[in-house]
């Protein structure tokens, strides 16, 4: 287990504040941004929207692992090279249409040792919660949890819904080289589904390509089936081959990135069991309940894909009240999340107003 002497980098410092916005989005509850709210409206209708994938930092953890604002990051933590105070996001999310997001923080803390996992996740909560109390018309957030801990996960995740009124858990697509449907983490999906929170699941970004051969290894053929997949694919299949979708069906999961390839290649799971049978014997929670296309359905996704026909067939493979729009803030991926889903083709009325922002509503408590 690495220490917390040998996990420390050269620099330290005491920070505070999330890093997209400086020191400052604490200190700035009278701010408001100078542009001027995009008012998005569907047939006559203001429409609250909801961007579900937006990134930030914060500082003060960020110290104890020797991380600074500002400064070069590592290839897995680039967000943190991007920061802009209060006002400035704002303006980002009044230009754009974006009424509320939901604030997550990418794991960088899965290698280091318990109290210290401990301290950090208690620090992003407590400060993911004040800052969403301080702007509570902007801002939500999903509750970070030491996850390579999965008792003391679950007992984070309790703790921030029900101290820091955060609205679920933000978690990678995998821990350590293990993947999130083993057993082992059983624990902390109990407790996401005891307390009905949404868990959004985002890929690490590092080690993937030397972790693909023995990642694929066990049931659902998966070698085969999705070939070099991005993370999420490969975390999602997981759940649903290995069965834990089935042992907690009341989880609510959220893909990031449109739930990677999965969904536009998935009528492939279904044949891959019946081509081979030898190679799905059951996963660590027995045989699964469905076909494997049914599960889809039962998860949910941001729509991170970019264009029309992404979008549409998206939407005809998960259904649209699976689907939440997703920016990546402060990635540069896109500034017209909003106008993608407005202008994709064949989506009814009623069908952008639950993408823009119903569903994500409902699935946050988040006040109308």
């Amino acid at each position: 287990m690495t220490t917390r002497r040998e996990f420390l980098g050269t620099t330290t410092g005491a920070l505070a504040g999330l890093a997209f916005v400086g020191c400052d989005l604490l200190a700035a509850a009278p701010v408001r941004a100078q542009t001027r709210r995009r008012e998005v409206v569907v047939s006559g209708r203001r429409v609250k929207t909801v961007d579900v994938h937006a990134h930030c930092a914060v500082a003060e953890a960020m110290a104890l692992v020797g991380m600074t604002l500002g400064a070069p990051a590592p290839p897995t933590r680039p967000e943190l090279s991007m920061v802009t105070h209060v006002s400035e996001r704002l303006r980002a999310m009044d230009e754009q249409g974006i009424d509320v997001e939901a604030l997550s923080i990418n794991p960088y803390w899965y290698k280091t040792e318990r109290d210290l996992a401990r301290q950090i996740c208690q620090i992003q909560n407590s400060k993911l919660g004040e800052a969403c109390a301080a702007h509570p018309d902007r801002f939500v957030a999903f509750a970070t949890v030491a996850l390579q801990y999965p008792d003391l996960a679950a007992e984070q995740l309790e703790d921030g819904v029900k101290k820091y009124g955060l609205r679920g858990a933000g978690i990678g697509g995998s821990v350590n080289g293990e993947e999130i449907s083993d057993p082992k983490f059983d624990p902390f999906w109990a407790k996401a589904e005891q307390l009905g929170v949404l868990v959004f699941i985002h890929p690490q970004g590092s080690g993937v390509a030397s972790e693909i051969p023995k990642r694929l290894k066990g049931n659902g053929l998966l070698g085969n089936i999705i070939g070099n997949p991005l993370e999420t694919t490969i975390a999602l299949s997981h759940l649903i081959f290995d069965g834990t979708l089935d042992k907690f069906p009341g989880l609510k999961i959220c893909g990031a990135h449109g739930g990677g390839y999965l969904p536009s290649y998935a009528a492939r799971s279904d044949l891959g069991c019946s081509t081979q049978p030898t190679q799905c014997p059951g996963g660590p929670h027995g045989p699964i309940k469905k076909k494997p296309t049914e599960y889809l359905k039962q998860m949910y996704y941001d729509t991170m894909v970019f264009t029309p026909e992404g979008l549409r067939h998206l939407a005809a493979e998960v259904g649209v009240s699976r689907l939440m729009i997703g920016t990546d803030f402060p990635y540069p991926w896109t500034k017209t999340a909003v106008d993608h889903v407005l202008g994709t083709p064949g989506l009814s009325d009623a069908d952008r107003v639950a993408i823009l922002g119903g569903n994500a509503v409902k699935l946050l408590g988040i006040k109308t």
